[in-house]
């Protein structure tokens, strides 16, 4: 697998059941750190909302997620919202989604139906972006290879992170995975460009 489908930007969508409204926000996040940014971000723009249920999956071939019910019964917020990102097959994504009690029970049925409404109407409302796997390398050279080497970075659609100059240049990369083959044997051609391993 060399791709992934992810979001392309922040949507929301509102639902209503029996007088609580529950309104959904799905994100396209990098890391762990994005959740907790999100998950802040709303409960600051909703502080008096009864609930702030949550799922993510972050990471690529080696994805975690988790699913938060927020004081709702067990199973009946964190899975369905899971469920949806599941269903739409996503990875690198949050979505949260705050309820308003209304005042009447919903039971733990009518819970599950509108968390799993409210967080795929705020999938339907984004737009669904397919996105290469990155793979991350680091490379030396001497600096009368630098024009060859962002040639070959360039013709991967490599992206440079970093660079740092000290005897020789140093650059951190981000190289497409379909295309990190032809790059690693591309540089091996060049005994003077050296791929470092990290420890």
């Amino acid at each position: 697998m060399d791709t992934y489908n992810t979001l392309e930007r922040k949507s929301e969508s509102i639902f209503k059941e029996k007088g609580s409204k529950f309104i959904g926000y799905a994100f396209p996040i990098n890391s762990l750190k994005n959740v907790e940014e999100y998950l802040k971000e709303i409960k600051e723009l909703h502080p008096k909302a009864t609930h702030h249920c949550y799922a993510y999956k972050v990471g690529l071939e080696d994805s975690t997620s988790r699913a938060n019910d927020d004081g709702e019964p067990s199973n009946s917020a964190g899975k369905p919202i899971l469920g949806q990102i599941d269903s739409f097959d996503l990875s690198n994504v949050f979505i949260v989604v705050v309820r308003y009690y209304g005042g009447t029970k919903l039971g733990v049925g009518g819970l599950q139906t509108a968390y799993k409404a409210a967080a795929k109407l705020a999938l339907e409302e984004n737009n669904i972006i397919i996105k290469e796997i990155p793979t991350y390398h680091k490379i030396q050279f001497p600096f009368d290879k630098q024009g060859i080497v962002d040639h070959l970075i360039k013709n991967v659609c490599g992206k440079i992170i970093t660079k740092a100059f000290t005897s020789y240049c140093i650059y951190e990369l981000e190289i497409p995975k379909s295309k990190a083959q032809q790059f690693i044997e591309k540089v091996a051609l060049d005994r003077t460009i050296e791929l470092i391993k990290d420890n």
